[in-house]
Parts: structure tokens; sequence; C-alpha cells
């Protein structure tokens, strides 16, 4: 089991790469971010979104509800056979910063509630193919940052093809630059 101080600097590590790489995507035109790209997701603005609302489907997991209570709360419409929040809620970059904004201060206010009893307690979801899982919860949380981290790099390979210069936010580089600001114990 990860202990609750090991996934408070887990997550401390998620918003400090998060903060970066949302810096280094403010530079991108509107035209940048909606421009399709070939990935995972078809622009930098889809990939970010996905994080943001990936961020916040997985707050919701944590906190006990259902898959179609998250769907129907988060407002997902469906576009080309997918769930997404994307094309209405997230028009242009300010509306992907304010939303990132919005849930890590909840994700935030989540964690510090959280005990070490608590994290290892199991929680249960049931997924889009309607399979039902159970993880003790800071499986899921640890599988969170790493699915936030994942994305990071498809976003840090859009920026190197859209021409733009993407943040260093390896783990390593969080400790070493920086910590006072960081969150993050050497």
């Amino acid at each position: 089991m990860f202990p609750l101080a090991a996934i408070q600097e887990l997550f401390e590590y998620n918003y400090w790469a998060q903060d970066r790489q949302l810096e280094a995507c403010s530079l991108a035109t509107q035209e940048q971010f909606l421009r399709p790209i070939a990935g995972s997701f078809p622009s930098l603005r889809d990939t970010l979104a996905h994080l943001v609302d990936g961020e916040e489907y997985a707050l919701r997991r944590w906190n006990g509800e259902s898959r179609q209570q998250i769907i129907d709360a988060m407002g997902y419409s469906n576009v080309d056979g997918r769930l997404t929040l994307w094309p209405d809620q997230f028009p242009n970059f300010g509306a992907v910063r304010r939303r990132a904004d919005s849930v890590e201060r909840q994700v935030r206010q989540f964690l510090s509630n959280l005990t070490n009893e608590q994290i290892a307690s199991s929680a249960m979801y049931t997924d889009s193919a309607g399979r039902t899982w159970a993880y003790p919860l800071w499986r899921m949380l640890v599988h969170h940052v790493t699915h936030q981290t994942y994305h990071r790099g498809q976003v840090t390979t859009l920026l190197r093809q859209l021409g733009l210069t993407p943040a260093k936010i390896d783990f390593l580089e969080a400790h070493n630059s920086r910590p006072e600001d960081t969150g993050l114990p050497r």
C-alpha cells in the first residue's frame, strides 16, 4: 500500500507539472489550440480537455458517484459515439485553465480530508464496458496520477509538433527546482 504521505507527494508533483505545462500551452494561438493533429485525441484542446474532465470524473468516482451520475452531472454529450465535454465546454484555452484550476482545488480538498484507513478501503466503479471493479482507493489515486502523466507526455509531443516549447516536468525536476514552491520534500 502507498501511505497517504506518498499519495499527497504524487499529487503535489501532478499539480506542479500541470501548472508548468498549462503555462507552456497558454502560448498556443487559438488556431494551434484547435488544429487537428494525429494522436490519441484530435487536437491540443481535446487532449487538455481529456486531462481536465478525466480528473473531475475521477474525483466523482472517488466520492462514490455511479457512472451514470457522473455522466449526468458533468453534462457529457455523445460525439461520434464517444462521451465528451470538449466541443461545447472548452472553446478556448482560458476555459481549460479555469476548469483545471477549479478541479485542482476540489481534489486538493478531497485529499486533505483522507486518512490512511480511507485510502486502504475498497472503492468500486463501473467502466464504460459495464464491468464493475473494486480497488483500494490508494490504487485508484496512483492510477490517476500515472494517467495524467501519460497524457502530459502526449501534450509535450503536440506542443513540439505545433512549434512550441514544452515545459520540463520530470518528477525529479520538481524536487530539484525550487522545492519550496512545490510543497515536495527533498
